[in-house]
């Protein structure tokens, strides 16, 4: 008999009319209530506030503050370290079912306040409600997978018999590392990349993203009501300039686990690997680093399902996914077609506060904006500008839904990843040489075809290099423990978040022979 009921991805809804959108609404009138309060950090267990907090806005209205968050400094990332070493020493004894359970708690936790947290990252991170719920459901998921995944992981390994010998293999946590989760998938990615780790017996300090603090102090709420044990989890929120590096380098680091750009990881990745004075490990870093996603469409397609799915695609939460389409490529017979009905799509795209449920809301902060405004100039200059193409003259950090086509395959805005509604359509003369345009970055995450063709799929499977492909269908929306999700190349290290090895990344095989 199972310990957990079979697992199951936790629904959302679509939010396709008012009915659906009634208790979201509500659940937002319930979070704005709570706006502006000052929030701790999360060390042993205990509240620590500091004299200074980092502020958190509603990138759709930046006068309105979601939430302060206390800054901490590096006497905080001492005293985190600590309490998570303290901890890993009794948390690291539980059975594998026990620290299961916490997982399977906090899953509950969240279900119960799912349209809250929700609430909370459509005002800090700009969701509108499908991504919204969406990001709380994978979130979810991720709990309940992994709790269900680690339970493999326990007990001796198999190996052969050996005459006069007792030998047997199991698998240990390693210890307390850093996880560092991005703003984009503000829950989801922070609880998967904090609840793997954690359940195989390690103890963890999250540093979430400057721009997205309040959420994670949301899931430090569920994390103290699911019954985690002190340290297990401690949260340290501030300036990357000022706990990045300093975590990144510590002495007793044990593992790195970090979702964000290319920069930053390459920076991650060069840093740990650097041994210590008091070290005694090399650390383990796993890097999920984004991409520049390509969808090839070719002539057998259904044009008008096509052009959907590019626009959900590239303009879901703004473009602002690491998976989101940023090129769209076309065989030359339909390509004028396709573009004209994508263009179609993407222009009846609503852009608007993502509090009321807008298509398309506002990117994360003026960073961001400038960014995406320096490819905009670049885009005039290197292609056609067909859609968008400017920020939007009202408040807040909105850009338009921008199309750019007749893209030339070696210019900036098709290999650079802009992370935005920005989306780069390149014409291909066979689908050879579709696969060939889409194959010439320097990442590998995600992408997709839609064809009727047979052998051409086929072809995509062995040839298209991304770690995520995507068959007549949109390219984004990974689902934990159906599609595991992590890329080659500099989309990162191809952890596979959500799938089976994921866990075992975290763990250390010890070997105990004994000859009688």
């Amino acid at each position: 008999m199972s310990l957990f009921e079979p697992y199951k991805n936790e629904p959302y809804d679509l939010y396709t009319n008012e009915t659906e959108e009634k208790p979201f609404k509500a659940a937002l009138e319930h979070v704005k209530g709570q706006l502006g309060q000052d929030y701790p950090l999360i060390i042993n267990g205990e509240k620590v506030m500091t004299e200074t907090f980092l502020d958190s806005v509603n990138p759709c209205s930046p006068e309105q503050i979601v939430g302060r968050s206390s800054k901490a400094q590096e006497k905080h990332i001492e005293v985190a370290m600590d309490a998570a070493w303290k901890a890993y020493r009794n948390w690291s004894q539980w059975d594998m079912e026990s620290r299961a359970r916490c997982l399977v708690k906090l899953a509950a936790v969240m279900r119960r306040r799912k349209l809250e947290l929700a609430s909370w990252m459509t005002l800090e991170a700009g969701k509108n409600y499908v991504e919204a719920e969406a990001d709380t459901a994978e979130a979810i998921d991720f709990a309940e997978y992994y709790a269900r995944e680690a339970l493999k992981l326990d007990g001796p390994i198999h190996q052969y018999d050996y005459p006069g010998e007792e030998n047997s293999s199991f698998l240990m946590p390693i210890g307390a590392g850093v996880v560092i989760p991005p703003w984009n998938f503000p829950l989801a990615i922070l609880c998967g990349m904090t609840v793997g780790p954690v359940v195989v017996g390690n103890t963890v300090i999250v540093k979430p993203a400057p721009s997205t603090p309040i959420i994670a102090q949301k899931f430090m709420e569920c994390v103290q009501e699911a019954g985690f044990p002190p340290g297990v989890i401690n949260l340290l929120t501030g300036d990357d300039a000022v706990l990045g590096d300093a975590l990144v380098d510590h002495h007793k680091t044990r593992f790195i686990n970090f979702t964000g750009s290319v920069n930053t990881g390459m920076r991650i990745n060069e840093r740990a690997a650097k041994v210590q004075a008091g070290q005694k490990w090399l650390k383990k870093v796993y890097l999920e680093m984004g991409g520049k996603d390509a969808l090839i469409v070719d002539e057998s397609a259904d044009l008008d399902f096509a052009a959907s799915a590019a626009a959900a695609s590239g303009y879901g939460f703004q473009g602002q996914k690491c998976s989101a389409m940023s090129r769209l490529i076309i065989l030359e017979e339909v390509y004028d077609d396709l573009l004209e009905r994508f263009t179609d799509k993407v222009a009846g795209l609503k852009l608007g506060p993502a509090e009321d449920n807008a298509n398309v809301a506002a990117v994360i902060n003026e960073k961001a904006v400038e960014k995406i405004e320096h490819y905009l100039q670049m885009g005039q200059a290197e292609a056609r500008l067909v859609q968008g193409g400017k920020r939007a003259d009202r408040e807040g950090y909105f850009i338009e839904p921008t199309i750019f086509a007749d893209v030339p395959q070696g210019s900036s805005i098709a290999c650079e990843e802009i992370f935005g509604p920005v989306v780069s359509v390149m014409k291909a003369k066979s689908f050879d040489h579709a696969l060939d345009i889409a194959n010439a970055t320097v990442y590998g995450l995600t992408g997709g075809v839609i064809s009727q063709n047979r052998a051409r799929l086929e072809k995509a499977r062995r040839e298209f290099m991304v770690g995520n492909l995507y068959l007549n269908r949109k390219i984004t929306g990974a689902l934990v423990g159906v599609q595991p999700f992590g890329g080659f190349y500099m989309s990162g290290s191809n952890a596979k978040a959500g799938g089976p090895d994921y866990l075992r990344l975290f763990m250390e095989m010890k070997t105990v022979s004994e000859r009688f």
